[in-house]
């Protein structure tokens, strides 16, 4: 259920309001279709190297093997640094969302709240953390399915005031914005690159599974099985979602503005008050709100975790190797949730401008790592092959590949160089705009061409690649899945 929940977040519940806002709805949904087929190819990229080799670390150690420990020097601190500036976006968010109902109180109050949520949960351990995420989860599920098939009622005209809607808001206002008033193609292109940029936030995450490759069981028959299901989440969780937004919302509803100061509810909950369905608006927010708490939580694990691991492979201060009696990294926790407090910038500018200028920094972290995963599979393969291995000696395998991994490097790259492009058109300067998207591009090569000077280690050549080390204890954990004795457990076992 956790890896099922794992991919939806506030990405999807509140950050394609701004989305539907500056491309219109079938900009919306070709700018997550077309984020989305990088994050299959990601998955299915990552999904070849991690079920042959399920290492502690994941691809951040994969890194270290098949390119130069430099590359897993920049890859692993800019995954620390990706979910880092994660954690403050879910809190402006849950400030966000928490205003639908107490839009006069100050945000601080929230964001404190949640904040006291998230790290008591990753301070309680790791049964905790596993129980609550698993809750969580169940709720995200629950709660999308439902609006999906709400959605799709009140747009047939099911709803209290049975307004059959259609496709009426592709047509009036329009199917596309034209970003910022500009006219023709260029206004369409720049308000769709807008909408890629925020649906890579909300897709970004996905490749975390990797990290615990090597905790979990039958990690061989386990993994390629949950790689070979992302799809069906693609489609359900993100295309139907946005879809239904798209269907349900007009792009100039003036509550889509994140950045203002009135804009306190996700596009879901706009479209059921637009329906007149009492009581529920206030019941979505609130599972809404969960999503958030939830978000920010993992957030922090994994940060934490990342900064632990920089710690026990020298790319870190020792200090971060301090655990508690029970096995607890409390000095990676405290570090990483100290970065929380850049949320209560959300205290003298609007909770949604923040939360944009989060996510926005998460997403080109995200990108980064995608292209860091592109890379590894490259010369991964080009070793694999070069040792007189054959693809079909894999656990799983694509045949996509490796075109489905340079659509990765190259449509990361593409994304990010396009990702505040509107900067640079006349008098659409925004300094915020440009260092919450372009710096971070910047932090990887800096932090790759630092660790060459110092370490001066080569690339590894394709011949010396060590494919074998570990693989005598993988396949000892190798074993035939267990058969359902029902068709309940059957169903399960496909499900999980």
């Amino acid at each position: 259920m956790i890896s099922i929940g794992g991919v939806i977040g506030t990405g999807l519940f509140l950050g394609t309001a701004s989305a539907l806002m500056n491309g219109g709805p079938l900009g919306l949904l070709l700018g997550y279709m077309f984020i989305g087929s990088i994050c299959y190819c990601v998955m299915i990229t990552i999904g070849e190297m991690i079920s042959y080799l399920p290492v502690a670390g994941g691809h951040i150690k994969l890194a270290e093997r098949f390119v130069d420990p430099a590359f897993s020097f920049a890859l692993g601190w800019n995954l620390w640094y990706n979910w880092t500036v994660t954690l403050p976006a879910e809190l402006s968010a849950a400030a966000t969302i928490i205003n639908f109902w107490h839009p006069g109180v100050s945000n601080a109050v929230w964001i404190t709240m949640c904040l006291v949520v998230a790290v008591g949960i990753n301070l309680s351990g790791v049964g905790v953390y596993g129980e609550s995420e698993f809750i969580f989860a169940s709720i995200k599920v629950v709660t999308i399915v439902g609006l999906i098939i709400l959605g799709i009622v009140l747009d047939l005209g099911g709803g209290p005031n049975h307004d059959r809607i259609g496709f009426r808001y592709w047509k009036d206002p329009g199917p596309f914005v034209q970003f910022h008033g500009i006219s023709g193609m260029t206004g369409r292109f720049l308000g769709w690159s807008r909408v890629v940029t925020q649906a890579a936030f909300a897709y970004v995450g996905s490749e975390v599974v990797a990290m615990a490759a090597a905790e979990a069981k039958n990690p061989r028959r386990t993994l390629p099985k949950a790689i070979r299901r992302v799809y069906i989440r693609l489609l359900l969780f993100y295309i139907g979602g946005v879809l239904v937004i798209g269907l349900l919302v007009p792009s100039n509803n003036p509550l889509l503005n994140v950045n203002s100061n009135n804009a306190s509810a996700s596009p879901f909950v706009i479209a059921i008050n637009q329906a007149g369905i009492k009581g529920l608006p206030a019941v979505i927010n609130a599972a809404l709100l969960t999503s958030a708490w939830s978000a920010a939580s993992s957030d922090l694990y994994i940060a934490s975790r990342g900064l632990y691991g920089l710690a026990a492979s020298g790319n870190a201060p020792k200090v971060f190797l301090r655990t508690s009696r029970s096995g607890l990294p409390y000095v990676a926790v405290a570090t990483c949730a100290s970065f929380s407090l850049l949320s209560y910038m959300a205290v003298n500018t609007s909770s949604g401008m923040v939360f944009t200028w989060f996510s926005s920094m998460c997403a080109t972290a995200g990108l980064t790592t995608w292209f860091g995963i592109g890379v590894i599979y490259l010369r991964f393969r080009k070793g694999f092959l070069a040792q007189g291995h054959k693809t079909l000696d894999l656990p799983y395998s694509s045949r996509l590949q490796p075109f489905a991994a340079w659509w990765v490097v190259g449509a990361s790259l593409v994304t990010l160089f396009f990702s505040a492009w509107e900067v640079f058109l006349r008098d659409g300067w925004s300094t915020a705009t440009f260092m919450t998207n372009y710096l971070p591009m910047m932090l990887f090569p800096v932090l790759y061409g630092i660790a060459k000077i110092l370490t001066r280690a080569p690339l590894v050549k394709p011949s010396e690649m060590d494919f074998h080390s570990g693989i005598a204890e993988i396949e000892a954990m190798t074993h035939a899945d267990v058969r359902p004795r029902n068709a309940v457990e059957a169903f399960w076992m496909w499900l999980m």
